[in-house]
């Protein structure tokens, strides 16, 4: 079996993440020179061609568990995700799930959404155990608390959420994040 390129290396290489949530925005972001996609769309019979024209256009394909319909929260849809869609990796706010995509060889994007210190404190107490390839917070344009995160976790960060225009995404990179995920084509074809 090749050996996989560390998701942490491929976002250093491209810290632009087209994160869609419309095929019209699928489209849109194919003929960017972004590697990594965030499938937000879609349901259990449509993720499949999804993912296909991710690969075709040869970018990694990361599926967000929570958004897409007709997903439980099971390992069950992980081994589809892998064997099925063939999708790179996943995204998710669940820890179980985190764990058990490790084990299968996808990529893992942990999801925690900062609103208060008490979200802070479950990065602290999660992240460095399980593990993921990197965690992603929301919103991402908050400079000081990506400062935070990154000071009590040793995982890579992505900002994501609200990331507008190019002084978001340069105050995200300058302040730790690793790469931004953004919805806004703007952003994608900076």
């Amino acid at each position: 079996m090749q050996k996989r390129t560390p998701f942490r290396e491929i976002l250093a290489d491209t810290p632009i993440i087209a994160a869609v949530k419309d095929m019209e925005g699928l489209d849109s972001c194919l003929d960017s020179d972004i590697q990594v996609i965030f499938i937000l769309f879609g349901d259990v019979c449509s993720l499949q061609e999804i993912v296909k024209k991710v690969k075709d256009a040869g970018k990694i394909a990361m599926v967000h568990m929570d958004l897409v319909s007709g997903f439980t929260g099971k390992e069950i849809v992980l081994d589809y995700i892998k064997n099925f869609t063939h999708a790179d990796g996943i995204i998710t706010t669940k820890i179980n799930l985190i764990k058990y995509a490790k084990q299968i060889g996808l990529y893992t994007v942990l999801r925690y959404f900062v609103v208060d210190s008490m979200a802070l404190s479950n990065i602290e107490k999660q992240v460095d155990q399980i593990q993921p390839d990197v965690i992603e917070i929301l919103p991402g344009i908050m400079p000081n608390i990506i400062k935070k995160v990154n000071k009590i976790s040793k995982v890579p960060v992505i900002a994501g959420g609200l990331i507008a225009d190019k002084k978001d995404v340069m105050t995200a990179l300058k302040n730790g994040a690793v790469a931004i995920s953004a919805t806004s084509p703007d952003v994608w074809f900076m």
